[in-house]
């Protein structure tokens, strides 16, 4: 049934639930929708700031799954006699572009018994779309009568204390169970811009949760400095928890049209071999974009029907969102400096340098932030870094291949090199892991010639099938169905050059793929290829 706080009795759904014999079920749901663009050029769109190593090997997405474990062990150490909780599966919701790459993300990582589930949106549609599914996912897959409370964290933030972070965890469920939309807020150390803001009013008990009274957007340095002072402002963490029913009925209060078109959504969604959800493309394409904190949360503190808490969250939280952010999160050397790669600091102060293979070296700078990759370089200054974004908004109004991916691209039968390129060629390094298949396709613009370099490669052109080693090549004619294959116990590389008229990765037409990827995918505006 679907429960919505009575009007008149606005606190009614924080009494406590402490100590009380009950069940309850818990849906963790891991948001990992964002783009990142502010984290150029390390972060893209194809490539987005959850699925890579910001700060170190693992991505932050895996670093979020490895918290929920750890935060939830801290949640049953903090209140034992809270009753049983049944803590399901964790659901990622993501876009179903970057489905292959975080799948290969969720099985690097080492949880035995505990298997994670994933809904896929076919259009990016926001956060508050994300958490409507989820929770329809949710209260489908819940035992018959339970009403799951929702955990839904973002895929891309920094936690540094996991045990504080499962306290407030468990007092956010305690609000949650009994009907209140809570979320994490987080004390402010400074007057940040980059966040938004909740304006915190009646303390409710002794542990420092209070009511919201009303969420505010990004300010400007002057109201920043006013929030910070003022103790009753919190920087907003994108963090909610929430029944899933009371979820439902305060999107369809609030915003009936993205109530609507994911209730359809899901209804006709298709599930997949490794029991992924795929949502219907029609009807997700229809729902309206919007964030939980527009959609909902701005109601929260305006409408009696809805109950908003806040609860203090005191981790070491960052959502490294930009990269002052990750300056702050590293460890500096003695100048306050962060170097990462191949980095030489020579009278520098305050500053980040990161390489992914060239030699940065920063002479008397500070307050610097320095970027490399193969094919871009960002320096900007540490206090305009949420500038970054605009340089990737004229990179795709000029179409520019940087704010896409990276040079070197991976791909689930292993990953590619754009080594160089011209007006009507292009050279590329192509490296297949064992046992590794491209699809079965065709280019209706360009011609291929394959030099294997390394191991064996087994090749479909047209109606033949034959192998090649090391110093032998053949040549794909433009317009020729072909795949190439690695039937060996080692890496493939070959070098392969493109010729032609059109050299975009979305000229290709796919006839059979062993990783269920669309057919004509490039056709249908995806950009994918192989």
């Amino acid at each position: 049934m679907n429960r919505i706080v009575e009007p008149g009795n606005p606190l009614a759904a924080t009494a406590s639930v402490t100590g009380t014999a009950t069940r309850l079920s818990v849906q963790p749901v891991i948001l990992a929708g964002g783009s990142g663009t502010r984290l150029w050029p390390l972060s893209r769109e194809r490539n987005p700031k959850q699925l890579i190593g910001l700060m170190g090997d693992e991505s932050l997405l895996e670093r979020t799954l490895r918290r929920l474990d750890a935060s939830f062990a801290a949640v049953e150490h903090e209140t034992p006699a809270a009753g049983t909780r049944l803590i399901a599966a964790p659901l990622v919701v993501c876009c179903e572009d970057l489905r292959l790459q975080t799948l290969e993300r969720l099985q690097r990582l080492e949880r035995p018994g505990r298997p994670v589930r994933m809904v896929l949106e076919p259009v990016p549609r926001n956060t508050a779309p994300a958490l409507t599914v989820a929770a329809l996912a949710a209260r489908a897959a819940a035992v018959e009568g339970d009403d799951p409370v929702i955990v839904a964290l973002p895929a891309d933030h920094l936690i540094g204390d996991h045990v504080a972070f499962g306290k407030a965890l468990a007092e956010a469920l305690e609000h949650a169970a009994a009907g209140a939309i809570v979320t994490l807020g987080v004390p402010p150390k400074r007057a940040e811009t980059g966040y938004g803001y909740i304006r915190t009013g009646t303390a409710l008990g002794t542990r420092g949760a209070r009511v919201i009274e009303r969420f505010v957007e990004k300010p400007d340095p002057e109201l920043a400095e006013r929030y910070v002072a003022s103790g009753d402002y919190w920087w907003n963490s994108g963090m909610f928890v929430v029944r899933a029913s009371v979820w439902l009925a305060a999107i369809e209060l609030c915003q009936p049209a993205i109530a609507a078109a994911c209730a359809d959504a899901f209804e006709q969604a298709t599930v997949d071999g490794d029991g992924a959800l795929h949502l219907a493309r029609k009807a997700f394409a229809l729902c309206p974009s919007d964030s939980i904190d527009y959609a909902v949360m701005e109601r929260v503190a305006t409408d009696a029907r809805l109950v908003g808490v806040a609860v203090p969250l005191v981790a070491g939280w960052s959502d490294v969102g930009a990269w002052d952010s990750v300056w702050e999160a590293s460890a500096k050397d003695a100048d306050g400096n962060v170097a990462r790669g191949r980095v030489m600091f020579a009278g520098s102060t305050d500053s980040f340098a990161h390489s992914e293979g060239r030699l940065v070296a920063c002479v008397g700078v500070s307050g610097v932030m320095v970027v490399e990759t193969a094919d871009a370089v960002l320096v900007v200054a540490k206090d305009r870094v949420q500038d970054v974004k605009a340089v990737v908004s004229r990179l795709k109004l000029e179409h520019g291949a940087e704010a896409q991916e990276h040079r070197k691209v991976g791909r689930p039968w292993g990953y590619y090199d754009s080594l160089e390129r011209g007006a009507r060629f292009q050279v590329k390094r192509i490296v297949v892991k064992p046992g590794g298949r491209l699809s079965l396709q065709m280019h209706h613009h360009r011609a291929e010639h394959w030099i294997v370099v390394r191991g064996t490669a087994r090749v479909t052109r047209g109606e033949e099938c034959f192998f090649l080693t090391e110093n032998q090549s053949t040549y794909i004619p433009l317009g020729v169905t072909h795949r190439l294959e690695n039937p060996g116990k080692t890496s493939l590389e070959m070098i392969e050059v493109q010729s032609g008229g059109y050299l975009g990765e979305d000229d290709i037409v796919r006839f059979d793929d062993q990783y269920g990827r669309d057919q004509e995918s490039g056709h249908a505006g995806k950009g994918t290829s192989r």
